[in-house]
């Protein structure tokens, strides 16, 4: 998989016919799936921070976690995110949190920096799917980025039950998380009420946004409604077949 299109799945965008469109059709978001609130509550509650504390933000999109985890907590912070324009919006908004000085942002390809990027306090990394490889190759992945005993913070989500393969169930995540050397501190599920508020909000300015772009560009207008149906898909799923979930992880040796 490239990670073009690795993105493109990650974004639920069915080709990569559409990440050129997808600053325009995200203009109206700022935090696109990971919630900057669950983090910085798991964070102050877990882990002690200081101004020499190292984050990196991994597919950081437009920097909402990263400018909030830097205004809230005074340390410093490093988002990665393969869309110019998502960076460009990062450090705009950093600069309007008056957090500039502790964030420094720029376009790269995760899947090869997280080969190189090494001694974080903190990993992040927002639901980008099997990106780095499966649940196993992404946790290896992320413990070189970290120093001993660091901390991992996944954005995905558990599977309700075996049956859907995609999405590992939480015992399957604990499983992995054994075998891997990383212990499970803390998971916040995301309430089904807040799903289904946060679902519309989103979906209203995507339609908006999409429907903008089959006016101007009515030869797309099938790579446009292709996208308005997969994000109302995993709607459906976020909403009734899986859970979507927050986990702070510690190494625990390695």
């Amino acid at each position: 998989m490239t990670v073009e299109e690795g993105l493109a799945k990650s974004l639920t965008a069915e080709s990569v016919e559409l990440i050129p469109y997808l600053p325009y059709i995200l203009q109206d978001l700022w935090e696109l799936g990971s919630s900057p609130r669950d983090m910085l509550e798991m964070i102050k509650k877990h882990i002690q921070i200081s101004k020499e504390t190292r984050v990196l933000d991994l597919a950081c999109g437009k920097g909402a976690v990263s400018v909030h985890l830097a205004k809230e907590l005074g340390c410093m912070v490093k988002g990665i995110d393969i869309i110019p324009e998502f960076i460009d919006f990062a450090v705009q908004k950093a600069k309007e949190f008056g957090v500039e000085e502790f964030c420094e942002f720029f376009v790269g390809d995760i899947t090869e920096l997280v080969k190189t990027e090494k001694g974080y306090d903190i990993v992040i990394l927002g639901a980008v799917g099997d990106v780095l490889g499966n649940a196993e190759e992404t946790i290896a992945l992320l413990k070189k980025t970290v120093k001993k005993e660091g901390y991992i913070i996944i954005d995905d989500a558990y599977g309700n039950d075996e049956s859907n393969p995609q999405y590992l169930t939480r015992e399957q995540w604990l499983a992995i998380f054994k075998k891997t050397g990383v212990k499970l501190v803390e998971d916040k599920i995301i309430a089904n009420d807040e799903i289904a508020g946060l679902n519309d909000e989103q979906q209203t300015w995507i339609i908006k946004r999409a429907n903008e772009l089959k006016e101007k560009l009515p030869e797309k207008a099938y790579l446009f409604d292709s996208y308005i149906r997969s994000q109302q898909a995993e709607c459906d799923e976020l909403e009734n077949e899986i859970s979507g979930v927050t986990m702070l992880l510690k190494i625990i040796y390695g």
